[in-house]
């Protein structure tokens, strides 16, 4: 591990002794990521649950199984606990990784978060602060990053499969080590990870070269909807309630459907708009940027947040409405092209939801 003045250079102190004792005091952990978890939040609270379970301490990590989407492939998925089985069980710590904001844990798991201590281990840079002790940074590529530096100082045991649980994390909310947020440490991450005996290949193929027929008719109708406009510095892609209902899919089945606007060439500011069946009323919305926009600046209108260049939200309103404000809103924000000075991250705003929309994942 590389050294802490390497490590630590350029980000906020995190306090991992008093992480450390929240955990060694605990022996009944709860941990869980946002809702609908993406690689980063699954692979996140499978490591954690796999490194700190031991003859002395139960943990437990929770989720719906169902949103698992392609990162439901990992060792360690059939252990997590179904949310509705959470009723009735008792817990003397909440770990929430990969997540802003207490309204954005499951219903099921935010009871817990009321009452219990709980340790935030996160990277978006609208987190609301709702933990008893917390390890955030808003610069790191992602909550798995932070997650394999805590495990390390605690000597936490890491074994190929928590490996590979924390790989997909990184490697998802990373792009695959491509965006702006990969740094040192993500390297110095992602080497130790290697050397555990991850499978790379294996689950590049599983994540980003092997979809399911319904995900990539959900990604034809994706594409049927792109609409590219402001000089092409803005696209956006639309699937709409009846599209998952008559492919029978899921916002699982099509994460990165975002990627298609933001492919095209010039793309400043891509968005994806999609509905949930049974939410009729609401619209969610996954924005992805390039400099010199800052995508919570856009997510924050609405009561989302997110990261600088990847953020979601939920608007308020059916499709057609939503649409009409989101592009509203962009084409105000880009009356005036900030300076690449005034572009720089701005301090977290206070919000309500801090995921993707929720987060949302590169895969958010």
């Amino acid at each position: 591990m590389e050294s802490d003045a390497v490590q630590n250079a350029g980000r906020p102190p995190l306090d991992f002794a008093a992480a450390a004792a929240l955990v060694s005091g605990a022996k009944r952990i709860l941990v869980s990521g946002h809702l609908s978890p993406d690689g980063d939040s699954l692979g996140s609270m499978i490591a954690v649950q796999r490194a700190l379970s031991s003859p002395e301490r139960a943990v437990v990590a929770t989720a719906d199984p169902h949103a698992f989407g392609a990162p439901g492939f990992l060792e360690g998925a059939k252990d997590i606990l179904p949310l509705r089985r959470l009723k009735g069980k008792r817990f003397d710590l909440l770990v929430s990784v990969d997540c802003a904001s207490a309204d954005r844990l499951p219903p099921e798991v935010r009871p817990f978060a009321a009452k219990l201590p709980v340790l935030v281990i996160d990277h978006h840079i609208t987190n609301t602060h709702f933990g008893t002790v917390e390890l955030i940074d808003p610069a790191a590529s992602s909550a798995g990053e932070l997650v394999w530096e805590f495990l390390k100082r605690m000597d936490a045991p890491l074994d190929r499969a928590a490996a590979e649980a924390l790989w997909v994390a990184i490697v998802t909310d990373s792009g695959r080590f491509a965006y702006d947020s990969t740094r040192p440490g993500t390297m110095t991450a992602a080497a130790d990870l290697l050397s555990r005996g991850v499978r790379t290949a294996l689950i590049n193929d599983i994540l980003f070269c092997s979809f399911k027929a319904k995900s990539v008719a959900l990604k034809r109708r994706a594409w049927r909807s792109l609409h590219i406009w402001k000089n092409r510095k803005v696209a956006e892609v639309t699937v709409t309630r009846e599209d998952f209902r008559e492919v029978r899919g899921s916002k699982a089945d099509i994460e990165d459907a975002v990627e298609i606007p933001r492919s095209v060439a010039g793309n400043e500011i891509a968005l994806f708009f999609y509905q949930i069946p049974d939410r009729t009323h609401e619209t969610r919305v996954s924005i992805r940027t390039r400099a010199p926009w800052d995508a919570t600046a856009l997510a924050v209108r609405f009561g989302g947040g997110g990261h600088l260049r990847a953020a979601g939200c939920t608007v308020k309103a059916p499709l057609s409405a939503a649409k009409r404000q989101v592009r509203a809103a962009v084409a105000e924000m880009m009356k005036n092209r900030p300076s690449p000075e005034s572009a720089k991250p701005a301090p977290p705003p206070q919000v309500q939801d801090g995921t993707e929309p929720p987060q949302e994942s590169p895969g958010k």
